[in-house]
């Protein structure tokens, strides 16, 4: 296949098996699709499900799928712990061979007018955004969907395609093309939620306030002071999850926006310093949905250095696996290479 474009939606629905199957049937009815994976949190009530394919057949599964969860999930009863304002709450085109992210952001507003015509609110973000304003998704889906009847009249916030009206069962959606997102999770042992955030407020981009030795947050003039975050490309927030099978624990979620510039290893690391300093521990690791495989060598790389002895001529499988265990990437759920790393799954079905 010439052309090869990742969809990465992610639903508002992390608990129902029938919906999951309901979307998996959608995508994979399409010809020239392969679905690649289905990874529903219960406790983020969210699932996301990765498939490849050429342009036009992604974007037709896109369609199916958000046409599917229209019918199956009704915003009005959901709750979780992950930011979202849609029943398909993003839905991102990602070049992976033979095309770019501008040709995918033309893809995006493809997706967008034919989920328009449904009577379903559109946004752009991001590479495909209209306007300055709705670049960055974290203002997009500000207010989330319980702010959305009210944000979604107003004028500079009119959706990019369908009604400039709320849609209760379904909320609206917003679709992109970008640079391949590395949804990464950092386990904490902790059910401290603030301290969680105070880790996350020191790692990402966008910072967060000033804080005192108490942790009470530094006001000058009636106005928090704020400082930036460690690492570039990094959004992160500190999250409970609460699992059915283990004591609870706090997470920092993260979305590695450019992995070249702020891999998991370097996220992982300054995690694991900043919630030292709180006296709390890191278990491991998590990568949701799937992550290429450069990241992955990178981060075996950094921690062969570590170590100081590096093995002769190491294989990529055993690269892997030193990158596995420096993440800790099995602490909450097994990581199977084959399964989590796109190359290896691409390769896998047969296509180059």
């Amino acid at each position: 296949m010439e052309k090869i474009v990742e969809c990465v939606p992610n639903f508002s629905e992390g608990r129902d098996p029938e919906v999951f199957k309901a979307l998996s049937d959608a995508v994979s009815a399409v010809p020239d699709v392969l679905l690649l994976d289905v990874d529903p949190d219960p406790s983020y009530n969210r699932v996301v499900v990765t498939f490849v394919g050429s342009p036009e057949a992604v974007v037709e599964a896109a369609y199916r799928a958000t046409k599917v969860a229209s019918e199956k999930i009704d915003m009005r009863k959901h709750k979780g712990g992950h930011p979202r304002f849609g029943a398909i709450d993003v839905c991102p085109f990602v070049p992976v061979k033979g095309l770019g992210t501008t040709e995918c952001a033309e893809l995006a507003r493809q997706y967008g007018a034919r989920v328009g015509e449904l009577g379903l609110p559109v946004y752009l973000y991001e590479a495909a955004a209209s306007t300055p304003q709705r670049k960055n998704l974290a203002k997009v889906r500000s207010g989330e969907y319980e702010g959305l009847a009210e944000k979604i009249v107003k004028p500079e916030w009119k959706p990019d395609f369908g009604p400039a009206e709320f849609v209760p069962h379904f909320g609206a959606v917003a679709s992109s093309s970008r640079f391949f997102l590395v949804a990464y999770n950092v386990n904490l042992a902790t059910t401290d939620l603030e301290k969680a955030q105070i880790v996350a407020e020191k790692v990402r981009q966008m910072g967060g306030p000033v804080r005192d030795e108490q942790g009470r947050i530094v006001k000058r003039d009636g106005k928090k002071v704020r400082r930036k975050g460690k690492l570039r490309m990094v959004k992160a927030m500190g999250v409970s999850v609460e699992p059915e099978d283990r004591a609870p624990f706090c997470q920092i979620s993260m979305n590695l926006t450019n992995y070249l510039i702020s891999p998991p290893h370097v996220a992982f690391e300054e995690v694991r310093y900043e919630a030292a300093k709180l006296g709390i521990q890191v278990t491991g690791s998590e990568v949701v949905g799937l992550i290429p495989l450069e990241p992955m060598l990178m981060a075996a790389e950094y921690y062969l250095a570590e170590e100081g002895d590096r093995p002769e001529n190491p294989t990529e499988r055993e690269l892997v696996d030193m990158a596995c265990a420096g993440l800790g990437l099995s602490d909450y759920n097994p990581f199977d290479p084959d399964a989590k790393i796109i190359e290896r799954r691409i390769a896998g079905a047969g296509w180059k």
